[in-house]
């Protein structure tokens, strides 16, 4: 495993070069995780530059996570990436989704929140590539039983590269995280 001792976009460009080595050498599909669209353009350019853009799945936040009505990804970042044939996901998040509802009218722990905790114990990066693995998965983007090269991050950028074979959501505990590329000290 590759310690990354800063976080986020200080080690965007070295992430991503990790994972695009690592969906070459399992001929693997590559997942990005990307709010705003910044991460989402280099992970292309790292796809691109290993010839795997075609296997290259973009995981976005759902309308509604910046306001009403609003999306994090600009608009031309979006036609940038379907202009060159990246695929992006948009779904609610497999950690927190309708959950964070409840927690944040009610107050307390709820149980998928407490999954989330816990993948953070190892590093944000890492609850954040779970759930975008899940999240490909239950858009049926990827294949089932297959491992996947995930790349995630603290909050701006990528830090954390995992490889692992994503459960569909109902069955998230069936998810294996079979290793740790790359992830913040």
């Amino acid at each position: 495993m590759v310690r990354l001792t800063l976080r986020d976009k200080d080690n965007t460009e070295r992430a991503l070069a990790i994972a695009a080595d690592e969906a070459v050498r399992l001929n693997a599909p590559l997942l990005a995780a990307s709010s705003s669209g910044e991460t989402a353009l280099a992970a292309m350019r790292a796809a691109r530059g290993k010839g795997i853009a075609d296997r290259l799945f973009i995981i976005s936040s759902v309308y509604g996570s910046r306001g009403p009505g609003l999306n994090g990804m600009k608009d031309e970042c979006k036609k940038e990436l379907d202009d060159a044939g990246v695929r992006i996901i948009t779904a609610a998040h497999v950690l927190s989704g309708a959950e964070r509802a409840m927690s944040t009218k009610f107050t307390g722990v709820y149980p998928v929140e407490i999954i989330a905790h816990t993948l953070r114990m190892f590093s944000q990066g890492v609850k954040v590539v779970v759930e975008i693995a899940a999240m490909a998965l239950d858009a049926g983007a990827i294949p089932h039983g297959a491992p996947v090269v995930a790349v995630g991050g603290t909050g701006r950028g990528a830090d954390t590269v995992v490889v692992l074979t994503p459960a569909y959501t109902q069955d998230i505990f069936s998810t294996k995280i079979h290793e740790i590329l790359c992830k913040p000290y």
